[in-house]
């Protein structure tokens, strides 16, 4: 058996398995897509933030109070004139009800500011949503291509180990004829041994991998099928990414929203040291209140007009400290955008190396197979020693194992740019899933009045 035919064969194998049935790259994506407990989380959280427009709106609407009271009192006494006294007794069941409309007309324009800041929160939770996606799916193609790659490794470690056995026994008869020394056959021991290890770290290796591909996408992998990076949204040149990146990546995007709600919530704060008016009508009725059998209904249509003098301070400070949250959030937003570009850098740099790598790779690869075969026939005519055959092996194996690394690498690295510049999504990629639509959540709880269900019935 020729060892560089050998690894050959086990290349195209793992390749190839399974193809008919094969699991492929965009359904390990899509499965991730739909049931990441991280971006299941996420959707949840905007779900949650949604509802804070409508607590926001509930400051335009009337707020309406229900009262009602019931007793029983019992009055007993003296009362008389001219001298003549006589005891009374007096019981009475007094019942009241009112009913108490108050609606806002003006309190400093808090309620349009925190509309606003709720509106910007649910759009700044969206963005986050979408980079939670786009790193959900960089982490499933990654596992994927990871799991790839250890099989890839640990059938070729597998096959070196087959080799070397035969190289062994080979070895060993050429020593009965006379041909080599026990070194030979010491040194082709102590290769077969290293061979050996290395099986069982890529085992370890492989079993790793697995369990991360099924944390990320839910399922075991069985039968992947070769992984193709997404060249297509990668940008043609690293500035035109930095652009589309600072553009568009949801990182920046959640940080400038978050600079807008920062700075409405100052507003809201400084909304407080304005007049309130509130217009409060109430209608109410009571039986018994005074005398036994009475009966009394009133009616009531007031303005409230309040006006903050001094608090002792305490709201100036939150005007204080919410001013400095906002300019904490513009520097933030800053420091996203050269995080950003910074990523792009050396994601761009990264996936440049792997394609370069790659050929390197398989020149390498050709390179040692084609000195494999003439250290061989060197070695047959005495020519060359058994160490230097088990050299030549041993370099073949770390090129085509090189030749995996750099070929996951090429793939991942497609993804880590697209990632980076913020176009890693479920649409971009075209996956064959039903789409999670954060908007269809916010229209139907934005104006609900009442309800305490969820959409979907919880």
């Amino acid at each position: 058996m020729k060892f560089g035919q050998s690894l050959r064969a086990t290349a195209i194998t793992v390749a190839l398995a399974g193809t008919a049935t094969a699991e492929t790259l965009p359904s390990a994506l899509a499965k991730a897509y739909m049931g990441n407990p991280d971006l299941n989380a996420g959707r949840a959280s905007v779900r949650a933030t949604d509802e804070n427009v409508p607590r926001a709106l509930a400051g335009y609407r009337p707020s309406v109070t229900a009262s009602a009271n019931a007793g029983a009192t019992y009055e007993t006494g003296r009362s008389g004139s001219s001298g003549v006294l006589a005891n009374t007794r007096d019981a009475l069941f007094p019942r009241q009800a009112g009913l108490q409309v108050t609606q806002n007309l003006f309190n400093g324009f808090r309620t349009a500011n925190s509309v606003r800041e709720a509106e910007s929160g649910v759009l700044g939770a969206r963005e986050t949503l979408t980079q939670t996606e786009g790193d959900t799916l960089f982490s499933a193609a990654q596992s994927y291509m990871d799991v790839l790659r250890d099989t890839a490794t640990l059938d070729l470690q597998r096959n070196n180990v087959e080799v070397l056995e035969e190289q062994l026994r080979q070895t060993r008869e050429r020593l009965v004829a006379g041909q080599i020394t026990r070194t030979d056959v010491a040194q082709a021991e102590a290769r077969l041994e290293s061979a050996r290890s290395q099986v069982s770290l890529a085992q370890a290796n492989l079993q790793a991998s697995i369990a991360t591909f099924r944390r990320i996408v839910g399922v075991e992998p069985r039968q992947l099928a070769p992984g193709k990076p997404p060249d297509r949204l990668v940008p043609p040149s690293l500035a035109q990414a930095v652009r589309i990146a600072q553009a568009e990546h949801p990182a920046i995007i959640a940080a400038l929203h978050a600079v807008d709600a920062a700075e409405l919530q100052v507003k809201v704060v400084e909304g407080e040291l304005a007049p309130s008016l509130n217009l409060v009508g109430s209608v109410g009725g009571g039986y018994d209140t005074s005398t036994s059998g009475d009966r009394v209904v009133s009616a009531a249509l007031v303005a409230q007009l309040s006006v903050p003098l001094y608090e002792g301070g305490e709201t100036y400070a939150r005007v204080r400290q919410a001013k400095e949250v906002a300019g904490q959030r513009r520097i933030e937003a800053e420091a996203t955008r050269d995080a950003v570009r910074s990523t792009v850098f050396s994601a761009w740099g990264a996936l440049e190396a792997a394609k370069a790598t790659v050929v390197s790779a398989q020149a390498q690869v050709a390179a040692n197979d084609v000195a494999l075969t003439g250290v061989r026939e060197e070695a047959r005519a005495g020519q060359r020693t058994t160490l230097d055959v088990l050299n030549q092996q041993q370099e073949l194996l770390i090129a085509r194992v090189n030749l995996i690394i750099a070929q996951r690498d090429r793939v991942v690295g497609a993804f880590a740019v697209a990632q980076a510049v913020g176009r890693l999504s479920a649409a971009s990629l075209d996956l064959q899933v039903a789409r999670y639509r954060a908007g269809t959540h916010y229209e139907q709880v934005r104006d609900l009045l009442w309800g305490l269900r969820t959409p979907d019935g919880r």
